[in-house]
């Protein structure tokens, strides 16, 4: 009897690290969300799929969210030929002017959309800080988050394993 409790025992373990193993490496899905453009526009992250997707939650009194911007739209610029799309989400508490006024008078490429009743960023893992940026695989799958300004050189990386054809 011993014996069988042994193999038993080590099935249960191996059972158990199986489970972490596949867990662990399991991404997570992206949520099903639909966000508002500044123009008015409605875009479902789920008509996205196909297209490698950087959803940047941000706001215009927020430093790091400034100064990531350029290169977020160098990003944009180098990597959406290649199918990448961003969507930068403006907080809740950012008036929807200011959004406006930024967005405008720096001809953002991409879309900005408004969170105005905070649900994208609840729907994403209750997002509080900004900068926070999600990126979403061809699968609907979020493959990276980080919390803070973009390691763009980091970023780019990733992009490159992500997205099909050639450089720009």
């Amino acid at each position: 009897m011993p014996a069988k409790k042994h193999v038993l025992i080590a099935i249960g373990i191996l059972a158990v690290v199986a489970w972490l193993a596949l867990t662990l490496t399991q991404k997570q899905t992206a949520p099903r969300i639909e966000l508002t453009t500044l123009d008015g526009k409605q875009i479902a992250l789920d008509s996205l799929r196909g297209k490698v997707v950087l959803v940047n939650f941000w706001a215009t009194s927020c430093p790091g969210c400034i100064k990531e911007m350029p290169q977020l739209v160098d990003t944009y610029r180098k990597y959406q030929t290649r199918g990448l799309e961003v969507v930068a989400v403006a907080m809740s508490y950012d008036p929807p002017e200011y959004v406006r006024n930024y967005a405008r008078q720096r001809n953002l490429p991409f879309a900005v959309a408004l969170d105005s009743t905070g649900e994208a960023a609840m729907a994403f893992n209750q997002v509080k800080l900004t900068p926070t940026s999600f990126v979403i695989d061809k699968q609907g799958r979020i493959i990276q988050q980080t919390l803070g300004e973009l390691d763009f050189t980091r970023l780019h990386t990733l992009l490159e394993q992500h997205l099909g054809g050639a450089a720009s």
